[in-house]
């Protein structure tokens, strides 16, 4: 992607001015972003894609003078579970769309300006008249994409983080908007993490939300740890504890110093590997969601282990990613250098690979792609 090339994605600024003045610090309106826009999907489609137990799909019903005034619940759901149309007040949220369409996938790919290790997933949100989620505030960037109908969004730089009790939705106990803008199909807006924002269908609506993932500091170490866990009985060796000069000892409860400085010792160790920490970020930051599955190539013995000439193109639900040393790819993490790494990391940053680039692979780089193919997580075209 050119990077200073004025996109009108986002309001004629170029992807490298728009992250220096509003990626997370403020907001950005942009009338016709994408001009002459229409769903991807229908009503139909959506409510179909609701039933599926692979989609992630939640329900919200407003429910005016009754305590506790909201009801969420969270599907597969039927076509009977839902209101009636013309019932205003409720909205049903389908999460990584992308991951189930082609053009809802295409679509989200116009923003990898941003690196794929924060791009996270595309959901689509349809409401009928007067539906919304409530004032609330996201930890994460988002975009939001007008789709169908209209959607009133207002938008403050909210102070006062406390939420309603007794209530199941993350609702803002005291919601004070500074801006409002009625969004039309093709109009976006971007909203920083934490930027307070409340949208209400105005008629039947739909929006699509790009949004991006933003790890925590304990959320990160955790996974890190134990993936790094793994691989410590080979980094640190079989040395065993010894304290030959332990004397004997009145409060045997007491951990002794030495032990806890030997425990300090193999975690060091299991550190030295200067590509350990980059190894571990790659397999997590690629590891494919837990309702994500893809469907084996029907081959035969003799094509499984052979890759056929042609263009290489990575299914819609495959992660790839890499750093300096390695190839990162659903979850897997692979030694890379010279040509291969080379054209590995086109096949990351493009998600195709040209024939002619394919030809150009080694033999083990070559059988490393039919592996993948046999697996679904690529297609020769």
């Amino acid at each position: 992607m050119n990077v200073v090339e004025p996109l009108q994605l986002l309001g004629g600024l170029s992807p490298e001015l728009f992250m220096k003045r509003h990626w997370q610090k403020k907001p950005l309106l942009v009338r016709n972003a994408i001009a002459n826009f229409k769903p991807l999907l229908d009503r139909s489609e959506l409510f179909e894609l609701a039933a599926r137990e692979d989609v992630q799909a939640r329900m919200v019903v407003q429910t005016p003078g009754k305590a506790p005034g909201w009801q969420f619940r969270h599907g597969p759901f039927e076509r009977r579970a839902f209101p009636p149309f013309k019932q205003p007040g409720w909205t049903v949220l389908l999460q990584g769309v992308d991951l189930h369409h082609d053009r809802v996938h295409e679509l989200m790919n116009q923003f990898r300006f941003v690196p794929d290790a924060r791009l996270d997933d595309l959901m689509i949100s349809y409401a009928s008249d007067g539906g919304g989620v409530g004032p609330h505030f996201d930890s994460y960037d988002v975009f939001l994409l007008q789709a169908h109908g209209r959607r009133t969004w207002r938008i403050g730089r909210q102070k006062d983080l406390s939420l309603q009790p007794d209530v199941p939705l993350k609702i803002l106990s005291n919601f004070v908007p500074e801006e409002e803008f009625v969004l039309e199909p093709g109009d976006m807006l971007y909203l920083p993490p934490r930027y307070a924002h409340d949208g209400i269908a105005v008629g039947e609506c739909m929006t699509y939300s790009i949004g991006f993932r933003q790890p925590n500091r304990g959320e990160l170490a955790r996974e890190l740890l134990q993936r790094l866990a793994e691989d410590a009985q080979d980094a640190v060796g079989e040395a065993t504890y010894k304290d030959p000069k332990q004397p004997a000892v009145a409060q045997p409860g007491e951990i002794p110093a030495q032990m806890i400085e030997f425990a300090r010792d193999a975690l060091q160790a299991a550190l030295l590997d200067p590509d350990a920490l980059g190894r571990a970020m790659g397999e997590y930051l690629t590891e494919p969601k837990a309702n994500v599955w893809f469907d084996p190539a029907d081959t035969d013995e003799s094509e499984a282990q052979a890759l056929p000439m042609g263009e290489l193109r990575l299914d819609r639900r495959t992660k790839m990613m890499f750093d300096a040393r390695h190839i990162f790819i659903n979850g897997e993490s692979f030694r890379a250098g010279g040509r291969d790494a080379t054209l590995m990391r086109r096949l990351c940053d493009q998600r195709f690979l040209s024939a002619q680039d394919v030809a150009r692979t080694s033999a083990e780089a070559r059988s490393l792609l039919a592996t993948w193919r046999e697996a679904g997580w690529l297609h020769v075209t």
